[in-house]
């Protein structure tokens, strides 16, 4: 069991064992890990703010307050990256560290597999310098897979002068820039990254074919000349 499943796990079994308390050596021996992790999992949980209590003694142990914790959430991941998008305008505002905290609880109950998918597509989100990003921006579910999973898409794009060509290309990220959304790629037509605007792109069809790791995504916007800042997911570490 990787680390996000077992703080996810933590939360479930203290909360199916509340108000009863649970020792760090119990719950070593369900993970079949140390008691050192374990009180290092309840520290993050902690700092994160899940509300976990201990008491110290030979019958102490961690308890939580099943009435103040989450259950899992089904936020899908575009949308807490959407979220994430949002609370950037926060910044460096008097709310800001409040939305971080608020996305970390967040996160911490997504379902371990729908938060990792969250990370992955945040790593592919870029911002440009300037840019002011709009959340609920739409981005196809196609794409949200295709760039998560490193996959090739057939595109129909129109370009500005209202031409349609039909594109192969390999997604590398989605780029906030003059006010827009791009998907950018890599062109099996043009042989190059391009950046294609996701309110032109008039149809998209997954492929299946896997995508080859030509560029890394801040090396293609970086040929560009082009200054980015990266979202970041946070979560208990």
């Amino acid at each position: 069991m990787n680390r996000t499943d077992r703080l996810y796990a933590l939360v479930e079994e203290l909360r199916a064992s509340a108000p009863g308390r649970r020792s760090a050596r119990e719950l070593a021996a369900l993970y079949e890990v140390s008691s050192r992790t374990i009180e290092r999992d309840i520290g993050a949980l902690q700092q994160a703010g899940v509300p976990v209590y201990a008491d110290l003694g030979r019958r102490g142990g961690y308890t939580i307050d099943p009435a103040m914790t989450l259950p899992p959430l089904n936020f899908t991941p575009a949308e807490a990256v959407a979220i994430a998008l949002a609370l950037r305008q926060t910044e460096p505002g008097p709310f800001g560290a409040a939305g971080r905290g608020a996305l970390r609880k967040i996160l911490a109950a997504m379902a371990p597999r729908d938060a990792e998918s969250a990370q992955r597509l945040a790593g592919r989100v870029r911002i440009a310098d300037g840019a002011v990003p709009r959340a609920g921006f739409e981005l196809p579910a196609v794409i949200e897979r295709a760039l998560s999973g490193r996959l090739v898409l057939e595109l129909s794009y129109r370009d500005r002068f209202g031409e349609t060509t039909r594109r192969d290309v390999e997604p590398l990220a989605v780029l906030a820039w003059n006010q827009g959304w791009y998907l950018v790629a890599w062109c099996r037509v043009r042989e190059d990254v391009r950046a294609f605007r996701l309110d032109r792109i008039a149809a998209v069809r997954a492929t299946g074919a896997p995508a080859p790791e030509r560029v890394r995504p801040d090396e293609a916007i970086r040929c560009r000349g082009l200054p980015t800042t990266a979202l970041v997911l946070q979560t208990p570490t």
